[in-house]
Protein backbone atom coordinates (compact mmCIF):
# COMPACT_ATOMS: atom_id res chain seq x y z
CA UNK A 1 0.00 0.00 0.00
CA UNK A 2 1.36 3.39 -0.96
CA UNK A 3 2.06 5.92 1.78
CA UNK A 4 -0.69 8.29 0.56
CA UNK A 5 -3.28 5.49 0.54
CA UNK A 6 -2.15 4.36 3.98
CA UNK A 7 -2.55 7.91 5.34
CA UNK A 8 -6.10 8.09 3.92
CA UNK A 9 -6.96 4.78 5.58
CA UNK A 10 -5.60 5.97 8.95
CA UNK A 11 -7.55 9.23 8.63
CA UNK A 12 -10.76 7.31 7.88
CA UNK A 13 -10.29 5.03 10.90
CA UNK A 14 -9.47 7.97 13.17
CA UNK A 15 -12.54 9.90 12.01
CA UNK A 16 -14.79 6.86 12.57
CA UNK A 17 -13.48 6.30 16.10
CA UNK A 18 -13.83 10.00 16.90
CA UNK A 19 -17.44 10.02 15.80
CA UNK A 20 -18.15 7.02 18.02
CA UNK A 21 -16.57 8.38 21.19
CA UNK A 22 -17.25 12.10 20.85
CA UNK A 23 -20.95 12.05 21.89
CA UNK A 24 -20.15 9.95 24.94
CA UNK A 25 -17.25 12.16 26.01
CA UNK A 26 -19.31 15.32 25.58
CA UNK A 27 -22.27 13.88 27.48
CA UNK A 28 -20.27 12.49 30.35
CA UNK A 29 -17.93 15.45 30.76
CA UNK A 30 -20.68 18.03 31.16
CA UNK A 31 -22.53 18.61 34.42
CA UNK A 32 -25.83 18.73 32.56
CA UNK A 33 -28.22 16.79 34.81
CA UNK A 34 -30.24 18.80 37.37
CA UNK A 35 -30.02 17.53 40.95
CA UNK A 36 -33.16 17.48 43.11
CA UNK A 37 -33.49 16.67 46.80
CA UNK A 38 -36.39 14.53 47.94
CA UNK A 39 -37.51 14.88 51.56
CA UNK A 40 -39.41 12.07 53.27
CA UNK A 41 -42.92 11.62 51.89
CA UNK A 42 -45.67 9.07 51.36
CA UNK A 43 -47.59 7.66 48.41
CA UNK A 44 -51.14 6.41 48.92
CA UNK A 45 -53.71 4.28 47.16
CA UNK A 46 -57.34 5.33 46.89
CA UNK A 47 -58.28 2.97 49.73
CA UNK A 48 -55.49 4.30 51.96
CA UNK A 49 -56.54 7.92 51.44
CA UNK A 50 -60.14 6.96 52.24
CA UNK A 51 -59.03 5.57 55.60
CA UNK A 52 -56.79 8.49 56.49
CA UNK A 53 -58.86 11.42 55.19
CA UNK A 54 -62.36 10.05 54.66
CA UNK A 55 -64.31 8.38 51.89
CA UNK A 56 -63.71 9.86 48.41
CA UNK A 57 -61.46 12.62 49.75
CA UNK A 58 -59.40 14.30 47.01
CA UNK A 59 -55.85 15.59 47.47
CA UNK A 60 -55.38 19.34 47.03
CA UNK A 61 -52.32 20.58 45.18
CA UNK A 62 -49.70 22.67 46.97
CA UNK A 63 -47.26 22.79 44.05
CA UNK A 64 -46.22 20.84 40.98
CA UNK A 65 -43.13 18.67 41.13
CA UNK A 66 -40.55 18.46 38.35
CA UNK A 67 -41.79 15.10 37.08
CA UNK A 68 -44.81 15.72 34.82
CA UNK A 69 -48.17 15.07 36.49
CA UNK A 70 -46.75 14.72 39.99
CA UNK A 71 -47.42 17.18 42.79
CA UNK A 72 -46.93 17.89 46.47
CA UNK A 73 -50.28 18.02 48.23
CA UNK A 74 -51.39 20.15 51.14
CA UNK A 75 -52.30 16.97 53.01
CA UNK A 76 -49.96 15.36 55.49
CA UNK A 77 -49.87 12.37 57.81
CA UNK A 78 -47.92 11.32 60.88
CA UNK A 79 -45.89 8.13 60.58
CA UNK A 80 -45.10 5.79 63.48
CA UNK A 81 -42.20 3.35 63.61
CA UNK A 82 -41.80 0.03 65.38
CA UNK A 83 -40.37 1.84 68.43
CA UNK A 84 -43.53 3.99 68.62
CA UNK A 85 -41.62 7.19 67.78
CA UNK A 86 -43.45 9.60 65.47
CA UNK A 87 -42.51 11.85 62.57
CA UNK A 88 -45.27 14.41 62.11
CA UNK A 89 -46.44 16.32 59.04
CA UNK A 90 -45.07 13.99 56.38
CA UNK A 91 -46.36 15.20 53.04
CA UNK A 92 -48.50 13.12 50.70
CA UNK A 93 -47.42 13.25 47.05
CA UNK A 94 -49.96 12.93 44.27
CA UNK A 95 -51.45 11.57 42.21
CA UNK A 96 -52.71 8.45 43.98
CA UNK A 97 -50.74 5.30 43.26
CA UNK A 98 -51.31 1.56 43.06
CA UNK A 99 -49.27 1.10 46.24
CA UNK A 100 -48.94 2.73 49.66
CA UNK A 101 -45.48 3.42 51.01
CA UNK A 102 -43.32 5.78 53.05
CA UNK A 103 -40.05 6.94 51.42
CA UNK A 104 -37.64 7.74 54.24
CA UNK A 105 -33.97 8.53 54.72
CA UNK A 106 -31.61 6.33 56.70
CA UNK A 107 -31.68 8.97 59.47
CA UNK A 108 -35.49 8.67 59.55
CA UNK A 109 -35.10 4.90 59.78
CA UNK A 110 -32.76 5.15 62.76
CA UNK A 111 -35.21 7.46 64.52
CA UNK A 112 -38.19 5.17 63.86
CA UNK A 113 -36.34 1.94 64.68
CA UNK A 114 -36.57 0.67 61.10
CA UNK A 115 -33.98 -1.20 59.05
CA UNK A 116 -34.91 0.33 55.70
CA UNK A 117 -34.22 -1.57 52.47
CA UNK A 118 -33.07 0.48 49.49
CA UNK A 119 -35.68 0.04 46.78
CA UNK A 120 -37.13 1.55 43.62
CA UNK A 121 -40.42 3.25 44.46
CA UNK A 122 -43.26 0.72 44.51
CA UNK A 123 -41.09 -2.27 45.42
CA UNK A 124 -42.27 -2.75 49.00
CA UNK A 125 -42.37 -6.55 49.29
CA UNK A 126 -40.73 -7.63 52.55
CA UNK A 127 -40.10 -4.05 53.72
CA UNK A 128 -40.70 -3.07 57.39
CA UNK A 129 -44.17 -2.32 58.77
CA UNK A 130 -45.27 1.27 59.22
CA UNK A 131 -48.27 3.12 60.67
CA UNK A 132 -49.86 6.24 59.14
CA UNK A 133 -52.12 8.54 61.17
CA UNK A 134 -54.48 10.91 59.38
CA UNK A 135 -57.26 13.23 60.55
CA UNK A 136 -59.95 10.58 59.96
CA UNK A 137 -58.23 7.30 60.73
CA UNK A 138 -55.17 5.12 61.30
CA UNK A 139 -53.60 2.84 58.69
CA UNK A 140 -51.36 0.02 59.89
CA UNK A 141 -49.30 -1.60 57.14
CA UNK A 142 -47.49 -4.92 57.36
CA UNK A 143 -44.93 -3.57 54.85
CA UNK A 144 -44.28 -0.26 53.12
CA UNK A 145 -41.29 1.57 54.63
CA UNK A 146 -38.35 1.96 52.24
CA UNK A 147 -35.38 4.10 51.44
CA UNK A 148 -35.72 5.15 47.81
CA UNK A 149 -32.79 4.11 45.61
CA UNK A 150 -31.02 7.15 44.22
CA UNK A 151 -31.93 7.45 40.58
CA UNK A 152 -31.91 9.52 37.41
CA UNK A 153 -35.18 10.17 35.61
CA UNK A 154 -34.86 10.62 31.85
CA UNK A 155 -36.71 10.26 28.56
CA UNK A 156 -35.73 7.71 25.88
CA UNK A 157 -34.08 10.58 23.99
CA UNK A 158 -32.02 11.45 27.06
CA UNK A 159 -31.07 7.80 27.47
CA UNK A 160 -29.82 7.69 23.90
CA UNK A 161 -27.80 10.86 24.45
CA UNK A 162 -26.20 9.57 27.66
CA UNK A 163 -25.82 6.06 26.22
CA UNK A 164 -27.68 4.26 29.01
CA UNK A 165 -30.88 2.21 29.24
CA UNK A 166 -33.66 1.69 31.75
CA UNK A 167 -32.49 -0.24 34.81
CA UNK A 168 -28.79 0.45 34.30
CA UNK A 169 -26.81 1.24 37.45
CA UNK A 170 -24.17 3.92 37.00
CA UNK A 171 -21.87 6.28 38.87
CA UNK A 172 -22.96 9.92 39.03
CA UNK A 173 -20.80 12.84 40.09
CA UNK A 174 -22.24 16.02 41.56
CA UNK A 175 -20.35 19.26 40.90
CA UNK A 176 -19.12 21.71 43.51
CA UNK A 177 -16.37 22.22 46.05
CA UNK A 178 -17.64 19.26 48.04
CA UNK A 179 -18.65 17.20 45.03
CA UNK A 180 -19.42 13.53 45.60
CA UNK A 181 -19.46 10.49 43.32
CA UNK A 182 -22.55 8.37 43.99
CA UNK A 183 -22.39 4.70 43.07
CA UNK A 184 -25.23 2.35 42.16
CA UNK A 185 -27.51 5.05 40.73
CA UNK A 186 -30.51 3.57 38.92
CA UNK A 187 -31.47 4.85 35.47
CA UNK A 188 -35.25 5.23 35.11
CA UNK A 189 -36.40 5.84 31.54
CA UNK A 190 -39.93 6.90 30.63
CA UNK A 191 -41.63 9.01 27.99
CA UNK A 192 -43.29 10.89 30.86
CA UNK A 193 -40.05 11.72 32.67
CA UNK A 194 -38.09 14.94 32.95
CA UNK A 195 -34.31 14.78 33.32
CA UNK A 196 -33.34 14.89 37.01
CA UNK A 197 -31.04 13.15 39.50
CA UNK A 198 -32.94 12.44 42.72
CA UNK A 199 -31.23 12.19 46.11
CA UNK A 200 -32.67 11.95 49.60
CA UNK A 201 -31.74 14.46 52.30
CA UNK A 202 -28.94 12.32 53.78
CA UNK A 203 -27.30 11.88 50.38
CA UNK A 204 -27.63 15.58 49.58
CA UNK A 205 -26.08 16.58 52.90
CA UNK A 206 -23.10 14.31 52.18
CA UNK A 207 -22.39 16.37 49.05
CA UNK A 208 -23.22 19.71 50.69
CA UNK A 209 -26.00 20.15 48.12
CA UNK A 210 -28.41 22.91 49.01
CA UNK A 211 -31.48 23.54 46.91
CA UNK A 212 -30.30 22.56 43.44
CA UNK A 213 -27.14 21.36 41.77
CA UNK A 214 -25.85 19.67 38.64
CA UNK A 215 -24.46 16.23 37.94
CA UNK A 216 -22.89 14.07 35.24
CA UNK A 217 -22.79 10.35 34.52
CA UNK A 218 -19.32 8.82 34.73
Amino acid sequence: MEEQDYKKLVDMITETIYKEIKPKEESFNLFSIPVEISNHHVHLTRDSLDILYGKDYELTKLRDLSQPGEFASNERVSIVGTNMKVIKKVRILGPLREYTQAELSITDGYFLGLNLPTRISGNIKGSPPIIFIGPKGVLSLSEGAIRAARHVHMTPKDAEYYQVKNGDRVKVEVSGEHGVIYKDVVIRVSEKSKLAFHLDTDEANAGNIKGTGSARIL
